[in-house]
């Protein structure tokens, strides 16, 4: 049976649309997310007025609108993905990781940030980075503090269990070694508790006081920052140089830039920072 619609949703509105979440937000949308796509933007739509996704999109192309950070909000709300914005889980793995296993070869210890963690993925694929990069035997002293504002998504996130569609892409390799399929539901893995034992989950609001004093070797702040302005992106920044020694690692989002915000990072690959003062 049909859903029936409000709008007329064709598949060319939903490859632009699928574009441009692609190209603000870093995410690939499935086909199997067009139904999520229609009935989140539908109520934009219902709220502007606007009778067709054509027009949204004019609309969210028009930088003078205002629209992209609401359509990116509609869209991007708690969707995430496993290593998501492979590169910069490369860099960990292939650069970042290594330089660290020597300089902190004495103390062994590493302390990473997840700031906006969402439903999990973020922390957990940095977990499984850190964990096949660090040699068991080394016994390091791994920490990765995953904080969000919203206390729902916390939940997921401390229970760790995710359904088939959230796991596609990850190779096998990977899902054998840190996923264990569920007994009471077949359709449902959960992450194993290796990794959960890294990962301490806390609510928080970027914007007030932060009960922790750093430092970290490294933080990820991805599609966050693009719904604050830029007075706010700077003290934020600025907060997050305190809480990073001299030539530790920023990692940002697909769509967002440092540029005119801080000047105490500098750019060193894509949307990698380190911070130089």
């Amino acid at each position: 049976m049909a859903i029936r619609r409000d709008f007329e949703f064709s598949d060319r509105d939903f490859i632009r649309i699928r574009d441009l979440v692609k190209q603000h937000a870093g995410i690939t949308l499935t086909e199997a997310k067009k139904d999520m796509v229609y009935s989140r933007l539908s109520r934009r739509l219902r709220h502007l007025g606007i009778t067709s996704f054509s027009e949204y999109c004019r609309l969210v192309e028009d930088e003078a609108s205002g629209e992209l950070v609401n359509f990116t909000n509609s869209i991007t709300t708690n969707l995430t993905a496993f290593f998501r914005e492979q590169h910069h889980f490369d860099y960990l793995a292939n650069t970042l990781l290594p330089r660290l296993r020597k300089e902190k070869a004495g103390s062994r210890r590493l302390r990473i940030w997840s700031a906006g963690c969402s439903t999990g993925e973020e922390p957990y694929s940095l977990a499984m980075t850190v964990l096949e990069n660090l040699p068991a035997h080394e016994h390091w002293d791994v920490k990765i503090l995953a904080t969000d504002l919203d206390s729902n998504v916390l939940e997921t996130a401390q229970r760790g269990i995710y359904t088939m569609d959230r796991i596609k892409g990850i190779s096998n390799q990977r899902l054998k070694r840190w996923f264990l399929k569920g007994r009471h539901n077949k359709d449902a893995v959960r992450v194993n508790p290796e990794l959960q034992e890294l990962i301490s989950f806390r609510q928080l609001n970027l914007l007030r006081p932060w009960p922790f004093r750093g430092p970290f070797d490294f933080i990820f702040c991805r599609n966050v920052v693009i719904y604050f302005d830029k007075p706010t992106q700077k003290i934020l920044f600025e907060r997050y140089a305190d809480m990073l020694e001299l030539n530790s690692h920023l990692f940002i989002g697909h769509s967002e830039s440092l540029f005119k915000v801080t000047d105490r990072f500098k750019l060193i690959g894509q949307t990698i920072y380190i911070r130089t003062r």
